[in-house]
């Protein structure tokens, strides 16, 4: 079966026969009967296109109790962006739910049913809002039928209430509990009969709660898990705990690749409450989600476990000097640097030659930028327990992958798929790093050498750093000519960065598809001349995902160049910029050769070039662009296209004699078309925009011969509060009409180029490496 025909039939699921004996269930659970005809969506793109595909079907995600109590299944991880609360949120909109009365249960790993559960690409609103209306109006077009009968009256003449069905006309109402049973008997609406809300009837969708611009908006909807966390109760990776759990750590290869030669553990064995040494094979690279191997520790508690880690005595194969062994990032740099002064492979041309356009610009301007590795490094490091018994096997983990997580586990172990179970917990933090389960699969190779017992393999900060799927390095290098009056006649970047696809299959050594259209190929000027080149770059460690990927660099080099050309030429940042985009008009994907569109149907995601100049506009206005600031202070100024959303930023700064900078404000705008939770919105921007920040300034994992140098976070710097902006104000662009798009990813990107652009308007100092670090001193 294709891809596209098992995503379309997901969609599709059983008559209520599926429900036989369960008529004395206290839980009305809601069959669903969707005919092929009716599915709609294409399945070339989106959620359609995605492992797994998407499920409406409100038997999987609503049931509904006696007592009214409404839980709504949530299959995406939650990492602090919000998302047990925004689709959850989405169905009790729907459906009519007293919002106080709902609850969220989350999914176990469990694609066949729940459709595609992996979190990430900013994708989870975008691909399930549909899905869960669906879910939602079935489920209320059901209970009002069922009231309909019971009153012997047309079901036009009954609605629904919050949290109940009435009959205006003979003031009669049941509550949704009273209804349970009676919907439980009937099928539900075709998909084609599915009669959806108007936008006036929506409570909670759009809407804006909690504090905004000063003024106090509605208290709904509360955050689900918010007084959980709070107060202690929430249930993350490491909060799981049996009375009978075992502890774990494991040294790890300090060069990606490397082996044991040779292993002393008879001074661990006598550390007080360490049972039990053991070596785990690694993977052979490219490595994918498996184990880097090592040799793991179990013990009574997680302290024996590290205390017996530091006893043991290995001796490493590291392998050639020339190989993974020999990586030191400062000469890495040096050697990408050289290589961007000459021709490498062609992504994109189009226009003139840019040669010639280069050779006779009345000025040329040239930069090259530098942007380092980086972890990750979520606030809780990866943690995962796992108890083998009776041929099967139960995962409790935060992971932004649940079937990747359970099909690792079921591979390392030689069982089937159905024989895992994985109970996905709260994650703190997530980043990209908790969508590469190695370590549960770690876990599970310890637990299965105790069968009967739950371990609990913890990973501790320094393992965190040193053993990360690190953002990849990356250097820049752009040429651009200009004219007599400033304007841009050419333009010729050429990128080089080690990619993701080396993780999972012999080193490519240039950057992917989805790579290049992630702000590269698909670089929206309005330039006579362009020419995109991507010359090598190998791999030396394990590349990941990290927020927003591939568009940080890309995002870093040309705003910052795009600046400097303003700079060359005499003119205002802003106006030069927006010269740059022309008009607006719309950009077709594959006419700059980005056939990938982060999964989404060109179609309906084109290159918006007018939203692009709608959210700098908004931003500089709100800015207050144009003013002079005053000695030693500055605007800045940079915007990005990502995950289908539109982001652009002005940053506020004060840098005083002593290099010690104050960033005043942050003014966002933003352009995501629809918007279904706003508060969260704003706390994503917000969120980036810190976590942006920390790019700019502060953090950074070198290498010397293959070993990561940083071990926590006192060499791995991430912003304090007084990095953080004064004021963060976020301007969200309403636009209803437009498709969807990604929150989570697209506020990361323009942060950077934003600030050092600010910087340099205050003091004149240009930032092409980053972090920034001490570059402001003296």
């Amino acid at each position: 079966m294709s891809r596209s025909d098992d995503a379309l039939l997901l969609a599709n699921v059983s008559r209520r026969g599926l429900l036989k004996g369960l008529a004395g269930a206290s839980a009305l659970v809601l069959a669903a009967r969707w005919d092929l005809a009716e599915a709609s969506e294409k399945d070339r793109f989106g959620a359609s296109a995605m492992p797994g595909g998407w499920v409406d079907n409100p038997n999987v995600f609503i049931h509904i109790a006696p007592d009214g109590t409404v839980t709504i299944v949530n299959n995406r991880s939650e990492m602090g962006q919000g998302i047990r609360t925004s689709l959850i949120m989405v169905g009790a909109d729907e459906l009519g739910a007293d919002w106080d009365r709902v609850k969220v249960e989350q999914a176990d790993a469990n694609q066949e049913k729940y459709g595609n559960q992996n979190t990430d690409g900013s994708r989870s609103m975008r691909h399930w809002y549909d899905p869960m209306r669906r879910a939602g109006a079935a489920a209320r077009m059901m209970l009002e039928q069922a009231a309909a009968n019971q009153w012997g009256v047309p079901v036009h003449e009954v609605e629904t209430r919050v949290h109940k069905v009435v009959h205006e006309a003979s003031g009669r109402e049941l509550g949704f509990g009273e209804l349970a049973k009676a919907a439980r008997e009937l099928d539900v609406p075709g998909r084609n009969d599915l009669v959806l809300k108007a936008d006036s009837e929506l409570r909670f969708i759009g809407k804006e709660s909690g504090l905004i611009n000063g003024e106090l908006k509605s208290a709904y909807p509360k955050a689900i898990d918010g007084e959980d966390i709070v107060t202690g109760k929430a249930i993350y990776g490491a909060d799981v705990d049996f009375e009978d759990t075992l502890y774990a750590v494991i040294a790890r290869p300090p060069v990606y690749g490397a082996k044991v030669k040779s292993v002393d553990d008879s001074a661990a064995l006598k550390v007080t409450g360490v049972q039990k040494v053991m070596q785990i094979e690694g993977a052979s690279q490219p490595a994918g989600f498996s184990p880097l191997g090592g040799v793991a520790v179990v013990a009574s508690n997680t302290w024996a476990a590290m205390e017996g880690r530091k006893a043991l005595k290995i001796e490493w194969d590291n392998g050639p000097a020339g190989d993974n062994a020999g990586y030191t990032t400062e000469a890495y740099r040096q050697s990408l640097e050289k290589a961007a002064q000459s021709p490498g492979k062609v992504i994109r041309e189009n226009g003139g030659d840019v040669e010639a356009a280069l050779q006779a610009a009345a000025k040329r301007v040239s930069a090259t930028y530098y942007m380092p590795h980086m972890a990750q490094a979520p606030m809780e490091p990866p943690v995962a327990t796992v108890r083998v018994k009776d041929g099967k096997a139960e995962v409790w983990a935060p992971v932004q992958n649940p079937r990747a997580t359970r099909e690792g586990v079921a591979g390392r172990l030689g069982l089937d798929k159905e024989k895992v179970t994985v109970h996905v917990t709260l994650l703190g933090g997530g980043f990209g790093r908790k969508s590469k389960p190695d370590f549960v699969t770690e876990a599970a190779i310890i637990a299965d050498s105790v069968k009967g017992r739950p371990v609990r393999l913890q990973w501790s900060r320094e393992d965190d750093i040193h053993h990360a799927y690190f953002h990849a390095v990356s250097v820049d290098h752009l040429d651009a000519g200009l004219d007599a009056d400033g304007k841009a006649t050419s333009w010729r970047h050429r990128t080089l960065s080690p990619s993701i696809a080396s993780l999972f299959a012999p080193d490519p050594k240039h950057i992917q598809e989805f790579e290049q259209g992630m702000g590269f190929n698909t670089m929206p000027f309005d330039i006579p001349a362009i020419r995109l080149e991507n010359p090598p770059a190998p791999a030396y460690v394990r590349i990941g995902w990290f927020r927003s990927v591939y568009n940080l660099p890309h995002a870093w080099a040309i705003q910052s160049f795009a600046h400097e050309m303003a700079e060359a030429a005499g003119k205002d940042h802003r106006d030069y910029v927006l010269d740059l985009l022309g008009p607006g008009r719309q950009i077709q994907n594959l006419s700059v050769g980005d056939g990938w569109n982060y999964g989404e149907n060109p179609d309906l995601y084109p290159i918006d070039v007018a939203r692009m100049r709608r959210v700098i506009e908004r931003a500089t206005e709100e800015a207050g662009w144009g003013q002079k600031p005053g000695k030693g202070r500055g605007l800045g100024l940079a915007f990005h296209h990502s995950f289908v959303s539109y982001t652009a930023i002005v940053f506020d700064v004060e840098v005083d004699d002593k290099g010690e900078l104050t960033i005043h404000r942050a003014d966002i705008a933003f352009d995501c078309g629809p918007q279904a939770n706003p508060e969260r919105i704003r706390s994503q921007l917000e969120g980036a925009c810190v976590m942006g920040i920390g790019i700019a300034l502060k953090s950074e994992v070198t290498f010397k011969d293959g070993v990561a140098q940083q071990d926590n976070f006192n060499n791995y710097l991430i912003p304090r509060m007084p990095d953080a902006p004064g004021v963060v104000r976020v301007h969200l662009i309403d636009n209803p009409t437009d498709a969807m798009g990604g929150v989570g990813e697209p506020g990361l990107p323009p942060v950077a180029p934003a600030l050092c652009n600010a910087i340099y308007a205050a003091t004149g100092k240009r930032i092409r490496r980053l972090p920034v670090g001490d570059q402001l001193k003296g």
